[in-house]
């Protein structure tokens, strides 16, 4: 009987050639075989979604098999970078293990933290530093200017963009010193999307929109709120709210979008008293 960690070698690498063979441009699936990364990028993210959905349901079975549709990304786009000889799944492998390694340094050194916290900001300063050492490669190279803000990937969900943003320039000395000081200026931008409705100009509400947008995100980031994880709780709770509702409306015979929008709100505020 294979070990457990041959096993795990074994299906990896079966795995690894099943996509393979799936791209083979003679004899593999012409749809996978026409892919790229900016067409897979969408499904990848959407995958990591779906893991985290299932781990919200408490739901191990559909976290399994999540699971596995989320590592098929990561050799789906490893496959199509070796086929370019960009790198390959084994340079990903190596990649994280030896990153993994350099940012524990308490488990695979000599390093000593008494608190997570301690834990935690040498974790910041390692990635400080392995930021500092690609800068230095770059400015070499001469590739482009160097930035505070070099790294946040562009793809992220924008809510969680602009945390990792503010949170980097933050880090730079640009920051408000308090809270107060944010709330004026989200009454401030909030007055702007007033002023841009004046207008009538779908660009400019859109912009101010945005820019209210990245400033309660930065009030999410100084109160140590993961704005993604709140909105995404928020979207949960409008969801079982509002489902509520039309169940109490059908309940009750009435079908819940022909009720005014005064019976709604009552059946709405029923519903936040009765979860109360």
């Amino acid at each position: 009987m294979a070990t457990p960690s041959k096993a795990v070698s074994d299906s990896f690498d079966r795995l690894v050639k099943i996509m393979a063979q799936l791209r083979d441009p003679k004899t593999g699936c012409p749809w996978d075989v026409e892919q790229n990364f900016e067409t897979i990028a969408p499904y990848t993210l959407e995958e990591a979604y779906e893991v985290v959905d299932a781990i919200k349901r408490k739901d191990t079975r559909a976290l399994q098999d999540e699971l596995g549709d989320l590592l098929l990304q990561v050799v789906f786009h490893s496959q199509m970078a070796s086929e370019d000889e960009s790198f390959d799944i084994q340079d990903v492998i190596d990649g994280i293990c030896e990153k993994m390694i350099r940012r524990h340094p308490h488990v695979f050194a000599d390093e000593k933290y008494e608190t997570a916290d301690e834990q935690i900001e040498a974790w910041e300063k390692i990635k400080e530093n392995e930021r500092n050492i690609e800068k230095s490669k770059k400015l070499l190279k001469l590739e482009r200017e160097l930035s505070a803000l070099e790294g946040v990937a562009i793809a992220l969900p924008a809510l969680l963009r602009a945390e990792k943003l503010s949170k980097r320039a933050a880090r730079a000395g640009f920051d408000w010193p308090n809270t107060d000081l944010i709330f004026e200026k989200i009454e401030e931008e909030i007055f702007e999307v007033h002023t841009a409705m004046q207008s009538n100009s779908r660009d400019e509400i859109e912009n101010e929109i945005g820019d209210l947008l990245f400033a309660v995100a930065n009030l999410a980031r100084k109160l140590s709120v993961e704005p993604e994880t709140a909105l995404r709780k928020a979207n949960d709770k409008f969801e079982r709210r509002f489902r509520s509702m039309e169940n109490i409306a059908t309940k009750k015979g009435r079908e819940f979008s022909k009720l005014d929008l005064d019976a709604q709100e009552n059946l709405w505020e029923q519903v936040k008293s009765d979860e109360q």
